[in-house]
């Protein structure tokens, strides 16, 4: 992909990946990455560029066992330090249980310019037990799954930036309802102030809390469904209130509509604030593999309204024609902003190199 040069805006790239795989046997596969990004512009210097590339695979361990993980490498020319990742984790993934370990390192430098990262400059492990268990008549329950999963985050000097711990039992009912119950316990350190809230500022320091989550839901094959989620607890300090309800319709096998609504009160000592967002999602079928999808959203912590529609006509799973369009518009005081719009056209093919 080449990009213009905009003088005074920003410079022309030429961006290029290369991405092969190959499936084996007993689960297992292999792959490699490579990424580069390379400066255009009249004005750049010759090593403007960034590139990356890594090396991927699993394992597959008898019938329910899995070793899978990692590893990759930038270079940028103003960045010579740490500059590598990997993630080794194993699973077990039966009928009954699932069991999983993972660990996952991102240097200093790790810089994948043409990709993106959460974060940068961490250590974390996560774990997870999950049971599922089938009750032969137990309140009409279909399946019971009681599980807890931990997931920390670590800096290099050994400061914890995140600890969450998830306990939590799925209740399943055989004519599909659900209810979650949960736990969390969360831990969050804040090195440098932040403002969350225009005027309302977190300020540095290790914040322990715990908070309640209740999610319950309908048949979600049904015509119509209802979800509602939400979360009461602790929060930097203060205290969250989350609710988030949603509604879904469908009408045959080729209409799906969602309207959901995100409202969060937030009491801290700093100050106390309300968010909501809003979401429209829509998707037409004309065939099995054409299909119209809208994603409309409205967001009043930026006051933001943004759209993304999208034609896709599949050739086989997500490979094929794409035609998309987004918009993001502000809106303030004095009337709507110029918005920001882009038009897409991709055309993919996928082939065996090796057949």
């Amino acid at each position: 992909m080449q990009t213009d040069d905009v003088p005074g805006v920003a410079e022309g790239n030429n961006y290029s990946v290369l991405r092969m795989s190959r499936d084996l046997p007993r689960r297992s596969s292999i792959g490699w990455i490579a990424t580069n990004r390379q400066g255009t512009g009249d004005q750049l210097p010759q090593d403007e560029y960034n590139r990356s590339i890594g090396l991927d695979g699993r394992l597959g361990i008898g019938e329910y066992g899995k070793v899978s993980g990692f590893v990759a490498k930038t270079d940028s020319p103003d960045l010579d330090g740490k500059d590598h990742s990997f993630r080794i984790g194993t699973d077990y993934d039966s009928e009954t249980w699932f069991l999983g370990t993972n660990y996952t390192e991102v240097r200093e430098d790790f810089n994948p310019e043409m990709g993106f990262l959460r974060r940068t400059a961490y250590r974390k492990a996560d774990a997870v037990i999950f049971y599922r268990y089938r009750p032969a008549s137990l309140w009409g329950l279909h399946e019971v799954r009681p599980h807890i999963s931990y997931e920390g985050f670590w800096d290099f000097q050994g400061f914890q930036e995140t600890g969450f711990v998830h306990v939590d039992n799925h209740w399943e009912w055989n004519g599909g309802q659900e209810i979650h119950t949960a736990i969390n316990f969360t831990r969050e350190g804040v090195k440098e102030a932040f403002e969350i809230f225009p005027g309302i500022v977190v300020t540095p320091g290790t914040y322990d809390n715990h908070e309640f989550q209740l999610t319950a839901f309908t048949n979600e094959g049904a015509p119509v469904s209802f979800n509602l989620s939400s979360t009461i607890g602790g929060f930097f300090g203060g205290d969250r209130v989350s609710l988030t309800p949603s509604l879904t319709w469908r009408a045959g096998e080729t209409f799906n509509g969602e309207v959901a609504w995100a409202w969060n009160d937030i009491d801290l000592p700093e100050g106390d604030f309300i968010t909501n967002l809003g979401r429209l999602r829509v998707s037409y079928s004309f065939t099995p593999q054409v299909f119209l999808q809208l994603l409309a959203q409205y967001n009043d912590r930026d006051d933001l309204w943004s759209t993304n529609l999208r034609f896709g006509w599949l050739q086989t799973a997500n490979i094929g024609l794409f035609v998309v369009y987004n918009e993001v518009r502000g809106i303030d005081a004095g009337g709507p902003e110029q918005p920001d719009r882009t038009f897409i056209v991709k055309l993919s093919r996928q082939f065996d190199m090796l057949r």
